[in-house]
């Protein structure tokens, strides 16, 4: 099974793409971020956001996808564009046909660690640990989406787990 999992952001948006392989170990695929710049207007950094995200989903194909829900922000601001790019997350998946799930940042945290109030070093290095990585996934969106990914992946092994003995 194929995921990829999203950090969203309109500054930066983190991807990451990993495979359950045949042993039932997770694989690395791949991860990086999409950066738009700070002073084109927020419309055509949607729709470059959206674009690019488009443009992972045709070339990874994946199985599903899973996008971390906006948490509580300070700033309003701040919250209104990561929710700007989580509908743009979110559309460029149901354009794709691709199911998609969503997961908070303690679900995230506490599915990779099993600590929901992890600190992000704790769950940077249990990325590493459970993709084989040499070093820490860097930067910390990537990392984060890679988390997303994980986080999804066991999510989905356990709802089919569940719906095999029903």
């Amino acid at each position: 099974m194929l995921v990829i999992g999203i950090d969203p952001g309109t500054a930066s948006t983190g991807y990451g793409v990993i495979r359950q392989g045949g042993d039932g170990g997770l694989e690395l695929v791949a991860y990086g971020v999409i950066s738009t710049p700070s002073d084109q207007p927020m419309a055509e950094r949607l729709r470059d956001l959206h674009k690019e995200l488009c443009d992972l989903l045709s070339l990874h194909q994946p199985d599903s996808g899973a996008v971390e829900k906006l948490f509580f922000q300070r700033n309003v601001s701040t919250a209104i564009t990561v929710g700007q790019a989580r509908g743009v997350s979110l559309l460029a998946f149901a354009q794709a046909n691709v199911p998609v799930d969503e997961y908070n940042p303690r679900v995230v945290k506490q599915s990779v660690t099993g600590y929901g109030a992890a600190e992000k070093v704790q769950v940077q290095e249990m990325v590493r640990s459970l993709l084989g990585m040499d070093e820490l996934p860097q930067p910390d969106d990537a990392a984060d989406a890679l988390a997303v990914a994980i986080c999804h992946l066991h999510s989905s092994i356990t709802r089919r787990r569940m719906e095999d003995m029903a």
